[in-house]
């Protein structure tokens, strides 16, 4: 199976605009499209809580003829037009899907962040897990969404092998950011964070990118927009995995970055397995 999860950063304007950005986003999902991957995992993409538009559906049909898609949106009590998930997925797949509330705090159950899919052999789930925001405001309610997540897939886990993807925003260890030091009390690096991914990994699961390319450094999923020098200069994070199940990591054939050109903010990433 080749899986691929991107945060897109609005797939409303990816689809709609006419912005530089936009085409340089529209580009990239024509690549990801001519890989025909098997599941298409897209997070933060700003739909309004009815999802996709017309508009939307027409253009997602021509680019993905062959696939069936899925969304969750963020409504109401959280903000709109605000985080939301999607699968695409071949047709001939058929899962069973599910979109968990956790029991996380505040209105993050709300806001679009998980979605599930079930498959006879295997779950496939991804996240768009909340940002701790500036000035780590929202840290606390970050690290109660960390401790409820880690126990949904161990739920999962329980009952058939897991992968799971997306924007986990954390970078783990000190390798996975171009300037560590520097970052110690920022959003994503926080050792409140990192060692709530330490738990995660604890709990049963494999990050797919160390498992195949061990410590390599310097490969980044993330490069800040507002920083014009930072994809030219490599200053990233790599702050987006796919995981899976302890028990399948010996099936994972491929975890890598798509290349974005000049395209800063995420990339997809890739992974491959036999299952």
């Amino acid at each position: 199976m080749l899986l691929i999860s991107w945060n897109i950063d609005s797939l409303n304007a990816a689809l709609t605009s006419d912005s530089a950005r936009a085409q340089k986003t529209r580009q990239v999902l024509t690549e990801i499209a001519e890989k025909e991957p098997d599941i298409l995992a897209i997070q933060e993409t700003k739909l309004r809580a009815t999802g996709p538009t017309k508009k939307h559906a027409e253009i997602l049909q021509d680019m993905f003829p062959d696939y069936d898609y899925v969304w969750r949106s963020s409504e109401e009590p959280a903000r709109k037009g605000y985080a939301g998930t999607m699968y695409l997925y071949k047709k001939s797949l058929k899962p069973e899907v599910s979109y968990p509330k956790i029991g996380a705090p505040d209105t993050m159950d709300f806001e679009g962040r998980i979605i599930t899919l079930e498959f006879p052999e295997y779950f496939v789930t991804q996240v768009y897990t909340p940002n701790a925001g500036g000035e780590l405001k929202r840290l606390s309610d970050r690290q109660g969404w960390d401790k409820k997540y880690i126990e949904y897939l161990q739920e999962l886990d329980a009952q058939k092998p897991v992968l799971a993807s997306g924007d986990y925003n954390v970078a783990h260890e000190e390798i996975d950011l171009k300037h560590p030091e520097n970052n110690h009390h920022s959003a994503g690096f926080t050792d409140e964070e990192r060692a709530d991914f330490t738990e995660l990994l604890a709990a049963g699961f494999t990050d797919s990118f160390r498992k195949i390319h061990g410590n390599i450094p310097e490969v980044y999923s993330w490069w800040a927009q507002r920083i014009r020098t930072a994809k030219a200069n490599n200053s990233g994070w790599r702050i987006d995995y796919w995981l899976t199940s302890n028990r399948i990591a010996d099936k994972i054939k491929k975890s890598e970055m798509m290349d974005t050109g000049e395209r800063a903010d995420h990339c997809p990433i890739v992974l491959e397995i036999e299952l």
